[in-house]
C-alpha cells in the first residue's frame, strides 16, 4: 500500500453498486464488485444488474484508484470498456468508492458501497 494511504486496502472488500448516472441501479441485484490490492495494483471483477461480467485492473495512488475496465452487457451482449478514477471514501458504515469514468461520449458518475458483515 502508498505510504500517502489514508484509508485501509481494497484488498478482500466487496462492494455494491448503489447509484450510476449510466444507468438506473436495480436495488435488488445491483452490480457487485470485488476488489483485491497489493504493493499499489488494483483488480477484480463484478457482475449483476446490467452487466454479466466484467474485469478490472489498476493502481492506487492515495486514496484514489485509476483502472481500466471491460464488461459484457446483458441486454444484447455488446463488450464495453473504458477506464476511470475512483475516490475512496469512509463513513460510519464502511468505505465508500465515488467513481468518475467516461462512457457513451460523456462523462459520468457511479457510488459503490462497501458490503459489511
Amino acid at each position: 500500500m502508498n505510504s500517502q494511504t489514508a484509508l485501509p486496502s481494497l484488498d478482500g472488500r466487496t462492494f455494491r453498486m448503489t447509484s450510476s448516472t449510466t444507468s438506473v441501479v436495480d436495488p435488488d441485484a445491483p452490480s457487485v464488485f470485488h476488489y483485491f490490492e497489493q504493493d499499489g495494483a488494483v483488480w477484480g471483477d463484478y457482475s449483476g444488474d446490467t452487466v454479466t461480467f466484467g474485469r478490472f485492473i489498476g493502481t492506487r495512488s492515495g486514496d484514489t484508484i485509476s483502472i481500466h475496465f471491460v464488461h459484457v452487457l446483458a441486454d444484447g451482449g455488446a463488450v464495453v470498456t473504458g477506464s476511470g478514477d475512483s475516490e475512496i471514501e469512509q463513513d460510519e458504515n464502511g468505505l465508500r468508492l465515488v467513481e468518475h469514468y467516461e462512457m457513451h461520449g460523456a462523462p459520468q458518475l457511479s457510488v459503490c458501497v462497501e458490503v459489511v458483515d
